[in-house]
């Protein structure tokens, strides 16, 4: 796939890039479809409130667009790569697939992208990484979502809010089933000492604060007409994580630890929004600034460009090496 040439790669680190400390370990956990004013000070939200006053808060942070797959592709690839829906990642136009809804629109994007993502630049750094999901079923990783347990409710795992299944050179790689791994793997690799440099941490849709169409074993707070319960359900879980990372041999060791809540987009839609909405970033480090509200504009390429820089990687992907198109480093956040 060639990009235009807004979104070419580009090897051209700024001071400001350089300035952001080699860590040896990121950490993003992703929440879904709220905005910045709907999280920090709800009396629901305690617990994302209290690590936004903390730690580092990104207090203009805007999301790509709607709905959700191409905030996640963004974040790993440095574009949307045209994906203006949440179709399946092997969708192509014209396909007639149930998870393929919108093949028939114009211009519609494959969903398989041959284009280089972070994994890919970690890799070759020597670096490791794992994608941790909430209800992911390793037995069927290729599923679009995977099969309902008993007393479970289907769709806790979507791979919509899998990026790593959009990019065709990871998913041909003969370890990439390694990489992707249940949630709850999360824990045990922190107490162990076996934390990979990067991590990323989708929760299930009952516990990312998305929700579900109420119906059989979807408890009330994941009900979609539930939306405090839902924000109230999503802010324990990101609790608890903080808690064990906070607890793990690597937060309190020598080594650089950095934990980025982020969010995929706000709760508007593409009718009101020119992007993808005021989403709240915080960045939580080990041995990094506390209580700082970061006025800067960034996004989710800001993001990627940084944790690029935090792994001392310049070839930045796509979007991400947009300075022109006021893409920055969040030097200010990941500062120790």
């Amino acid at each position: 796939m060639t990009l235009p040439a807004a979104a070419a790669a580009s090897n051209d680190p700024r001071p400001a890039d350089l300035a952001v400390p080699r860590y040896d370990h990121v950490i993003v956990i992703v929440e879904e479809n709220e905005g910045y004013g709907a999280i920090i000070g709800n009396r629901n939200a305690p617990a994302i409130t209290a690590l936004a006053h903390e730690y580092g808060s990104a207090i203009r942070f805007s999301a790509e667009t709607h709905p959700s797959e191409p905030n996640y592709v963004a974040m790993i690839g440095g574009d949307t790569f045209g994906i203006q829906d949440d179709d399946a990642f092997y969708c192509t136009a014209q396909r007639m697939d149930e998870h393929c809804g919108n093949a028939n629109k114009p211009g519609y994007a494959d969903h398989t992208i041959d284009a280089p993502s972070l994994p890919s630049q970690l890799e070759r750094a020597g670096l490791t990484w794992h994608g941790y999901f909430g209800a992911f079923d390793p037995a069927a990783p290729e599923a679009v979502f995977s099969a309902a347990a008993a007393n479970r409710p289907a769709a806790l795992y979507a791979s919509k809010h899998n990026p790593f299944m959009n990019f065709r050179a990871l998913r041909g790689e003969p370890s990439f089933s390694s990489h992707i791994v249940p949630l709850d793997r999360l824990q045990r690799d922190l107490a162990s000492s076996s934390l990979p440099n990067f991590a990323f941490v989708v929760p299930d849709q009952c516990d990312d604060m998305h929700g579900l169409r109420p119906g059989p074993h979807v408890p009330a707070d994941c009900a979609s007409t539930n939306r405090q319960l839902r924000i109230a359900r999503g802010d324990a879980l990101v609790g608890r994580l903080m808690r064990a990372i906070t607890a793990s041999p690597a937060w309190n060791s020598s080594a650089n630890v950095a934990v980025v809540l982020t969010f995929d987009e706000s709760e508007g839609t593409r009718f009101t929004d020119r992007n993808g909405g005021s989403i709240p970033t915080i960045v939580a480090t080990n041995h990094g600034p506390r209580a700082l509200a970061d006025p800067t504009p960034y996004n989710h390429y800001a993001l990627l460009r940084t944790i690029e820089d935090a792994f001392g990687i310049h070839a930045y992907l796509g979007r991400a090496g947009d300075w022109s198109g006021g893409v920055r480093p969040m030097t200010r956040l990941f500062a120790r």
